[in-house]
């Protein structure tokens, strides 16, 4: 090779990468990167964007990075405009992880550039990036979430002798209570149990809608896993995200007699066990706030956190970090209502609420 072919090859291979707005033609490219980046995640693949303009009718402003050519990075956003909490763009709202799924540092910087550029030209009031790994060290950050996850090992009797010893009872006495496990095609009975568990907790609920999309968008890799009594009554329910050799349950609900008959625990234990005998090797139980029951709960099955990180790009710096979560007076004002309220009523005004909180 000559000197000049090598200063060529040199020059191609650190060129620097462009980004450019994502179209519906960039979609089979835009799923393939993500099939094969490390760093991209089940919230990565291109099916939300359609979901989220049509259930939530938010603005999508999907990014990619290429280089000669070839994909290098992608970046998934969403404007969303909420009279609580304001105007942002976010990657991603509605989901645990976000930010830019890259092959190369040099293209993720690029991405957030160029998202950081649209945030300003659509004068948001704060652009969030929701990550397991730092990306911007000198934006303001919330620590609120972790994440919790584990190898799942390839016996499903080592995976049971894992489970701390009380949380191991509480599978048996499940169990011994006579619960099954089945998946379930349709999100009816779904839905009513994580209608009635929200209700309880004073969350307004997503629409049906949103979770038949997910299954419609995403088929085998969103199931539903219905937990019954021994009289054959729905008491437990989860809607679990496969994502390669992952599973991430994420979505749940219950009745108020699944605590009684350990619903719970049997219900994680049996996505656990499926898993397994599915050859998964990551049991994701996903993002919870710390000091809240789920974080507690997960620790008691031997999970340990791993801190989430939530990095803002503020138009007003004073302003301070969003919180748009269950600490903010203003959300634990509208959970003390909600809770009174009558059950027909939360199920039809509560996806026009929920959708502006992400």
């Amino acid at each position: 090779m000559t000197t000049a072919e090598a200063t060529i090859e040199r020059a191609t291979r650190t060129a620097p990468a462009s980004v450019r707005a994502c179209g519906d033609a960039d979609a089979a490219a835009w799923d393939a990167f993500v099939a094969r980046c490390p760093q991209a995640t089940f919230f990565h693949w291109f099916g939300w964007r359609g979901i989220i303009a049509d259930v939530f009718r938010h603005r999508t402003h999907y990014l990619l990075a290429e280089r000669d050519g070839a994909m290098t990075g992608v970046m998934p956003l969403v404007e969303v405009k909420s009279r609580l909490f304001g105007h942002a763009l976010s990657s991603l709202p509605f989901a645990a992880y976000g930010g830019p799924a890259a092959s190369d540092a040099e293209s993720a910087d690029a991405l957030i550039d160029a998202a950081s550029k649209l945030a300003r030209s659509l004068r948001v009031d704060h652009l969030e990036l929701r990550d397991r790994a730092v990306l911007r060290p000198r934006w303001p950050a919330q620590d609120l979430y972790v994440t919790f996850r584990r190898e799942i090992l390839p016996d499903v009797d080592a995976n049971m002798l894992a489970i701390p010893r009380k949380q191991r009872a509480m599978v048996r006495k499940g169990a011994k209570n006579g619960l099954t496990s089945a998946p379930d095609a349709s999100v009816d009975t779904f839905f009513a149990l994580y209608a009635d568990n929200v209700h309880r907790h004073g969350t307004p609920p997503f629409s049906r809608r949103y979770f038949a999309e997910l299954k419609r968008v995403f088929g085998d890799d969103c199931e539903l896993l219905i937990v019954r009594d021994a009289a054959g009554m729905p008491v437990s329910g989860v809607l679990s995200f496969r994502f390669r050799d992952e599973i991430l349950p994420y979505y749940a609900g219950d009745t108020v007699a699944a605590r009684d008959l350990a619903a719970n625990d049997f219900k994680y234990w049996e996505v656990m066990r499926r898993a397994c005998e599915q050859g998964l090797r990551v049991f994701d139980y996903g993002r919870s706030k710390r000091g809240s029951g789920s974080f507690d709960f997960k620790k008691n099955w031997g999970f340990e956190p791993t801190p989430l990180h939530y990095e803002y790009e503020l138009r007003d710096a004073a302003a301070g970090v969003p919180q748009n979560n269950p600490n903010n007076p203003k959300y634990r004002a509208l959970i003390a209502v909600w809770r009174r309220m009558p059950r027909p009523v939360v199920n039809a005004i509560g996806p026009l609420l929920v959708r502006n909180l992400g």
